[in-house]
């Protein structure tokens, strides 16, 4: 399966969290790397999307939608940036 990067998860971010979230910065909970979520590889062919820190290779966020309700679950990825700030 080819991997997209981050930037393929943009619009369902930006549903989510009601702003642009490809720019915000998080650390991968396995490895420590820094890396803006546009940098993550993502693997949209799967019962959720998932992406993977590009340095380790680990799941660090999956996207689901269930019941029509689109949810994200960061797995050891934390975000650096706040997105609930606007901007």
């Amino acid at each position: 399966m080819e991997a997209l990067d981050g930037n393929a998860i943009g619009g369902s971010l930006f549903e989510l969290f009601g702003r642009e979230m490809t720019a915000v910065d998080g650390a991968c909970g396995h490895c420590g790397q820094v890396s803006k979520l546009a940098e993550l590889r993502v693997y949209a062919k799967a019962p959720g999307t998932v992406a993977r820190c590009r340095s380790c290779g680990e799941v660090v966020l999956v996207l689901t939608s269930i019941r029509g309700q689109l949810r994200a679950t960061f797995r050891q990825f934390t975000l650096l940036d706040n997105p609930g700030a606007g901007g």
